[in-house]
């Protein structure tokens, strides 16, 4: 169980308290509610390219890490299709040095050409190596928009193309910061050796005088269910080929997603889940498989990947993989087997309540689903799934006409050797 208080600010600021004596550190987690879904589809890559810029200084301290490094902190940050998440770990001691340092920035980022030029080079970059130049690296790309027709998430956090990145304007990131970066659109969790009291000084002390910003309402087209079968072949400089099943399922909030992510593990969850065990040890057709859901806040994912060895075709491969998939339709499973998936996702949850990042990112996230205090009730949820809402989900998911299926082909090299070069000219 993990405790907190919490308060708001007159500006709209959400601030949780999570008090912990038995550590000298504190962490200081501010989450944003803003992430690759809310940008403009001419526009992509903007929530993510704001995540660096976030640290490129700001009017009054124009080295961001300096400061910090001096009291002993570090810091790190990420953005997803839903969020973008900033956190600093330090000594409590020196905790008020993580509320300039946040508050700061959220007031006075400084804006240049020069930064955004610097900071775009690296977005850039990052896309080149990444996604572009590394094996698999473009999946994403590609998948997302096959599965994805109408909602933002048919593209990837770091953005449909480059060039959005490269033709993006000091007046267009100004706008994005002024709409999404202000109190009224975050969530400030702060745990560790610190009081509730003494946070709410320093919160009203450094960020109370902050404006609220323009209240928005978030407005975007929800996708449709799907009810036909998408196929899409791509190939790249790859060692093995790589087949993509992904499946439309219900928002992060729906209550299905407890035994949707548990079916996850059964698949897919270590060396005695299913997949495993048939299509790895026992019919040896697949280098590795996967199964793992992408847990969006609106309609997610829930895909199905796997590497065929050498000399499985394509059409092998897949066809095991709804094999597997079938079996779980057609057939409740044991409640020893959900039992084993159900410690496991128990015990990470409980590994987490030790971490006090961990903890602080999670109460944020809960908060912004709705309350903080429901990452409590979570391991309760998964714990109550039953064998047959296993079942009832996999006959709802699995099913073709819900199915988009990216097959990567490894491209063949085009090198022929002497002995193959004679043997075609006798």
């Amino acid at each position: 169980m993990v405790k907190f208080n919490r308060f708001t600010l007159d500006n709209g600021l959400r601030v949780l308290v999570h008090e912990d004596s038995t550590t000298p550190m504190a962490v200081l987690n501010i989450l944003y509610d803003v992430g690759a879904r809310d940008e403009d589809p001419e526009q992509t890559g903007f929530a993510h390219l704001f995540e660096h810029l976030m640290f490129g200084g700001s009017i009054n301290i124009p080295n961001y890490d300096g400061p910090l490094q001096r009291v002993g902190g570090e810091n790190n940050a990420f953005t997803s299709n839903d969020i973008t998440n900033y956190y600093i770990t330090l000594p409590s001691a020196n905790i008020e040095t993580a509320f300039w340092l946040e508050s700061d920035r959220m007031l006075n980022l400084a804006f240049s050409e020069k930064s955004l030029e610097v900071q775009r080079n690296v977005v850039v970059e990052e896309f080149k190596q990444r996604y572009l130049n590394q094996p698999y690296g473009d999946v994403w790309l590609k998948l997302r928009p096959l599965v994805y027709k109408t909602h933002p998430y048919r593209w990837a956090t770091i953005g449909k193309t480059i060039k959005h990145i490269e033709d993006a304007k000091i007046e267009d990131v100004k706008a994005f910061f002024k709409k999404h970066y202000n109190p009224q659109n975050a969530i400030m969790v702060v745990g560790g050796d610190v009081s509730t009291e003494q946070v709410k000084q320093l919160a009203e002390k450094w960020f109370g005088n902050i404006s609220a910003g323009e209240k928005y309402n978030r407005n975007l087209p929800q996708e449709p269910a799907q009810r036909e079968e998408r196929r899409e072949t791509t190939s790249g400089k790859v060692p093995l080929n790589d087949i993509y099943i992904a499946f439309q399922m219900e928002s992060r909030q729906h209550p299905s997603y407890y035994p949707v992510e548990l079916l996850s593990d059964i698949l897919s969850r270590g060396n005695s889940s299913r997949l495993y065990k048939s299509l790895i040890k026992e019919k040896q057709l697949f280098s590795e498989v996967h199964a793992y859901i992408t847990g969006s806040i609106d309609k997610g994912m829930f895909v199905v990947q796997g590497k065929p060895l050498e000399g499985v075709t394509i059409e092998a491969a897949e066809q095991a993989l709804w094999n597997e998939l079938e079996e779980i339709k057609a057939n409740e499973i044991a409640i020893d087997e959900l039992t084993k998936v159900q410690n496991k996702t128990e015990s990470t949850m409980v590994f987490a309540e030790m971490s006090l990042l961990d903890k602080a990112m999670n109460l944020a996230y809960y908060e912004l689903l709705g309350d903080a205090n429901d990452f409590n009730y979570e391991v309760a949820k998964f714990l109550a799934v039953t064998p047959a809402q296993i079942k009832e989900q996999a006959n709802i998911l699995f099913q073709k006409e819900n199915s988009s299926t990216l097959v990567y082909l490894a491209e063949k090299t085009a090198d022929v050797t002497e002995t193959e070069l004679a043997e075609t000219q006798n």
